[in-house]
């Protein structure tokens, strides 16, 4: 993987305008300090009132009120003025070139980016750098099994070339071509839509490299989301939708059926792929049911890994899987509606992301990434195990989360804007640090360049870019 700098650098914020006459001069009061500003009044008053004023005393007493209150005034002005400087209350560029919108009363448009007029920002010189890297490591791959298969394998970097597509990094990098508007033909949707339906299994389904010959809702899921995206045969696609469904159960699927990342994805793929299908109340009201409560922060539901706690265990309130819980919920609500309990459990799961304790929201840990594992019993040797090792990127999550349509209502509601948008600017943030021209990088690992990392990456941040755009700006 050639590693590249883009040339797109983030943009500068211009300068802010000078004070006006009277915030200088406050300024300067405030230089001073709100003890001198009050002892000069302090001294002033004495001189200046009447010794007949009721006494000394009385003429003493008046000019320590005033003495105080002016230095209070002054304190509280001039802080008042920093803050505003700080806050920007112009147009200001967040960190890493990602742009952060201005503080808008409730219900006004987002600010512009603060290019300079007629400049780009940084996202169409990433997007077209993330096209360039997808078409040139696509894979055309002779398979006497299943013909011709053109796609990608899981991640970018895998060796020796080439590498035989697999279901996963196909369907995600279809997913990233459509997300790009497949600019030019050098990528083929009905290429990838055909190389998808000759990776089916026999019986129906997808399945992970690592899992073998039986097929997974979680994969059938992604794949058939992917293909309702780009308009595969919607009586295919229902066929498909519902032998995924019909194994899906706590009886045939217990470890799937229990975990909060594979109900989510299979929720958010049959809403793609079959949005009539009656299976979809049944995972919703499931999600639903699974949360969990943390009194750590004010006892609000959220989402754990799980959504049924392990014997004699607890299970610990997790940031990413509440996104995604929050995603899911919020889709399922736009395609079946929801009942009050429903959007209750939903709007509190965004709460429970709003109240995240980190002193800074870039960096904060709801959004440092983790890992999971999904075990199931083999399908042929029941004596071992099948594993899948899941990895979450938890920034990008947050953010699909926090611009879901609800999620600034619901912090106008708690007066929380301010923390909404310091939130959504820093989790943005965080996910644009994670890539290199395009592509982004889990570190630590063999495969440090996975197709699934890139898209989410870049459907958040174009997710972001759409939120912050205002037309006429």
């Amino acid at each position: 993987m050639r590693a590249s700098t883009d040339p797109a650098g983030p943009p500068v914020p211009p300068e802010p305008p000078p004070d006006p006459p009277s915030g200088r001069m406050v300024t300067w009061l405030g230089r001073f300090g709100p003890v001198a500003v009050g002892y000069a009044v302090f001294q002033a008053l004495v001189g200046l009132l009447p010794d007949a004023l009721f006494g000394d005393t009385a003429r003493y007493s008046l000019a320590v009120v005033s003495g105080l209150g002016t230095g209070i005034s002054a304190w509280l002005a001039a802080a008042l003025l920093r803050a505003r400087g700080a806050s920007g209350d112009g147009h200001t560029g967040g960190p890493d070139g990602v742009p952060s919108p201005r503080r808008p009363l409730p219900g006004a448009a987002p600010s512009p980016s603060p290019t300079a007029p007629g400049a780009p920002g940084p996202l169409p010189g990433l997007s077209a750098a993330t096209y360039a890297t997808l078409v040139e490591r696509l894979t055309v791959f002779d398979d006497p099994p299943h013909g011709r298969l053109t796609g990608w394998p899981h991640a970018l970097d895998e060796q020796p070339e080439p590498v035989r597509p697999t279901p996963t990094g196909t369907a995600y990098g279809l997913h990233i071509a459509l997300e790009l508007g497949m600019p030019d033909g050098r990528l083929r949707t009905s290429e990838l839509v055909e190389t998808l339906w000759r990776l089916r299994l026999p019986e129906g389904g997808w399945a992970a490299r690592s899992q073998g010959t039986v097929g997974r809702p979680e994969v059938t899921a992604l794949v058939l989301g992917a293909l309702a995206r780009a308009g595969a045969d919607s009586r295919l696609l229902a066929t498909e939708a519902a032998r995924c469904t019909e194994r899906f159960t706590r009886e045939l699927e217990p470890a799937g059926a229990e975990l909060t990342h594979v109900v989510t994805t299979v929720l958010r793929g049959l809403l793609r792929a079959a949005p009539g299908s009656p299976a979809l109340p049944v995972l919703r009201d499931a999600l639903v049911d699974g949360a969990v409560t943390d009194p750590a922060r004010g006892h609000r539901r959220c989402w754990g890994s799980r959504l049924t706690p392990p014997r004699g265990r607890t299970v610990a309130p997790s940031a990413v899987h509440t996104a995604q819980a929050v995603v899911a919920l919020d889709r399922a609500a736009r395609v079946l509606g929801e009942d009050a309990n429903a959007r209750a459990t939903r709007e509190e799961g965004i709460r429970w992301l709003l109240s995240c304790p980190g002193p800074a929201h870039d960096g904060c840990e709801d959004l440092e990434s983790g890992h999971e594992t999904v075990r199931r019993p083999h399908p042929v040797d029941a004596s071992r195990s099948e594993v899948l090792a899941v990895r979450h990127f938890s920034a990008a999550w947050v953010v699909r989360a926090l611009l879901t349509p609800d999620a600034p209502a619901v912090a106008a509601d708690e007066d929380r804007e301010a923390v909404w948008q310091e939130m959504l600017a820093g989790s943005a943030a965080s996910v644009w640090r994670q890539q290199d021209n395009g592509i982004w990088t889990w570190d630590g690992d063999d495969l440090a360049y996975p197709l699934w990392m890139t898209y989410q990456g870049l459907s958040a941040l174009r997710a972001h870019a759409v939120w912050m755009y205002q037309p006429g700006g």
